[in-house]
């Protein structure tokens, strides 16, 4: 009696086929691993000459660089007067650069609005954290930081290196500051 013969053509297939799947999961599991820990779609980074953008404070005292706002982390808001989600967080982020500037927090406040309104409205609610003003080209500013839809509140972290981290449209919230607290290095008061 003859024992059954294998094909020999048929076997390397099998192997390739294995081997071919076993390589497409293994470089799916690296895609997800990197997307997991931070190798994914990235925050849009500003510009080169972003940070070299001035703007003048609500006093009009001069301009202010944005550069000046590099070192340490910062979450930035943009924001206005006409904007009624605008106007409900601002307390709430000016509470929190309360609670986290003494760590090295900083934050400052865009107002994509009239200068005489900002004036009016941060004599009537004033608020800790700076100010300045961009009148309708706030919206040019946002939008290489990810606010393609040019929509307000819009705000962003930024590390100490001035990289941005993270952008949330619409009005924020307390777990969403809590979380940025925990991104970027605060010192300990």
């Amino acid at each position: 009696m003859t024992s059954p013969r294998k094909n020999p053509a048929a076997a390397p297939t099998r192997r390739g086929w294995l081997g071919w799947a076993a390589a497409a999961a293994g470089l799916g599991a690296a895609g997800l691993a990197a997307w997991r820990f931070g190798a994914g779609p990235s925050v849009p980074q500003p510009p080169v000459d972003w940070w070299s953008q001035r703007l003048a404070p609500p006093q009009g005292d001069g301009t202010v660089a944005l550069s000046t706002f590099r070192g340490k982390p910062l979450v930035l808001n943009f924001w206005a007067t006409w904007c009624p989600p605008c106007i409900r967080e601002l307390p709430l982020l000016d509470a929190f650069y309360q609670q986290h500037r003494q760590n090295g927090l900083q934050m400052l406040g865009i107002a994509v609005d009239q200068p005489e309104a900002v004036t009016r409205f941060l004599r009537q609610r004033p608020l800790d954290f700076p100010v300045l003003l961009a009148g309708d080209a706030g919206m040019g500013l946002a939008l290489p930081l990810g606010n393609n839809r040019n929509a307000l509140p819009f705000s962003v972290l930024f590390n100490a290196d001035g990289e941005a981290l993270e952008h949330r449209l619409g009005e924020i919230d307390q777990n969403t500051l809590a979380r940025w607290a925990g991104m970027v290095q605060l010192a300990k008061s």
